[in-house]
């Protein structure tokens, strides 16, 4: 079993991350600010790009792979939300990319830009993420897509 396990110190990590948790999935009861420890931290159920890849562009898979992952933010000060209902711990949301926006250097915030518009920002001292699978991948017939006009 191979885990991922990422962390991002700056610009160039947060978009390594990004890119491995680009379509994953996580419900808003998921997602939690600790905010006496500064950190942010969420579950989402990932789509393993990286065996995609593996396969080639022009071998289309039957079956492709989700694996639970944790990514957690440190040195987090404050949650900011649109069009997320914190009210709806059940509603799924999707990630479609993790963008950093900076401030006065090392600060900035932390973007997460879901499907349809919603996106948190995290007020942070710097840049401190961590991305890692919880355990075994499981098989997916789905292989997520979205239109070009959601990653803008």
């Amino acid at each position: 079993m191979d885990l991922l396990k990422l962390a991002a110190l700056d610009e160039e990590d947060l978009a390594i991350v990004s890119a491995h948790v680009q379509d994953a999935v996580s419900k808003i009861g998921e997602m939690k600010f600790y905010r006496r420890e500064k950190r942010f931290a969420m579950t989402v159920r990932r789509f393993v790009w990286e065996r995609e890849q593996k396969r080639g562009r022009f071998l289309r898979r039957r079956t492709h792979e989700r694996r639970l992952s944790a990514i957690q933010f440190d040195r987090v000060l404050a949650v900011r939300s649109t069009g997320i209902d914190v009210n709806k711990p059940e509603e799924v949301l999707s990630l479609l990319a993790i963008r950093f926006i900076p401030g006065d250097a090392p600060s900035g915030v932390v973007e997460l830009a879901f499907a349809a518009g919603a996106t948190l920002h995290l007020d942070v001292e710097c840049i401190e993420a961590r991305l890692c699978d919880l355990g075994a991948a499981w098989e997916t017939p789905v292989r997520p897509h979205h239109s070009t006009k959601d990653l803008d």
